[in-house]
């Protein structure tokens, strides 16, 4: 039972802690959030959420 209980919270502060940083991210007014170009990328500033950051490695 103690397990459970253990992993249950576990489980629930991951998924609160990732809430977290997907509400943070969005106020800081990031478009693709974990993308290192999200708020400079063209995409990003014309409302795509594809920021291209592998097409630069691409070359």
């Amino acid at each position: 039972m103690k397990e459970t209980i253990i992993v249950t919270a576990l489980i629930v502060a991951i998924l609160g802690l990732a809430i977290f940083y997907v509400v943070r991210s969005k106020k800081q007014g990031r478009r693709c959030i974990g993308c290192p170009d999200s708020k400079t990328c063209p995409s990003a500033k014309n409302g795509g959420c594809s920021c291209g950051c592998s097409d630069k490695n691409a070359d």
